[in-house]
């Protein structure tokens, strides 16, 4: 960033690859479990528009269960090849039925068939037994997997976004956009790394 953006959606595109592009980058997804401790497990993160960050999960996980008592989330992507770190604060909500939908329908045959496997009964076989059942799912759909009613999506609407850079021959520093309150757009401040 040797230029000071100003446009944080502009930046945060330029950041992430774009939405058409089979791989997907991780994010960490930081919650708070009910007796007020920070949780964080791994998420992919499956698209981004104006309205936020998108990722898919079981209607029936810890996640969705911590969300549903606060949504108020941190999500943390982290680039393994580039020195460059982004947090996403924000609220998180269930995506509509139609960008689940179309989420589900992009999603590898091995994420679509995992999004039915992804159990705790699934979890708790041995790993052949796993493997076998695995195989012997996806025997049974050889023309795809139809999107599972335990299904959903969550969009995180970001209230901040902190881009994260090294510096070179100097100290690293973040630039921090934070989302209006009422009037709309975003302010921004550079912070030390």
């Amino acid at each position: 960033m040797s230029r000071l953006p100003d446009d944080a959606w502009a930046l945060l595109t330029s950041w992430l690859p774009s939405n058409d592009e089979p791989e997907r980058p991780l994010m960490t997804l930081a919650t708070v479990t009910p007796a007020g401790y920070p949780d964080a497990r791994a998420v992919l993160l499956t698209e981004y528009d104006e309205t936020g960050l998108y990722f898919h999960t079981d209607i029936g996980s810890a996640k969705i269960a911590q969300l549903a008592a606060e949504p108020h989330v941190a999500l943390t992507l982290l680039w393994p090849d580039e020195p460059k770190q982004l947090v996403v604060r924000g609220v998180a909500a269930i995506a509509p039925p139609d960008e689940v939908a179309w989420a589900y329908r992009a999603r590898s045959p091995s994420l679509q068939q995992l999004a039915w496997l992804n159990t705790p009964a699934f979890a708790e076989l041995p790993e052949a037994e796993r493997k076998a059942a695995w195989a012997a799912f996806a025997a049974e759909h050889p023309d795809g997997f139809d999107q599972p009613d335990a299904w959903c999506g969550i969009v995180v609407e970001p209230t901040e976004l902190t881009f994260w850079t090294p510096g070179t021959g100097t100290a690293s520093r973040r630039l921090r956009f934070t989302q209006r309150e009422g009037a709309g757009g975003w302010t921004s401040r550079l912070l030390p790394g």
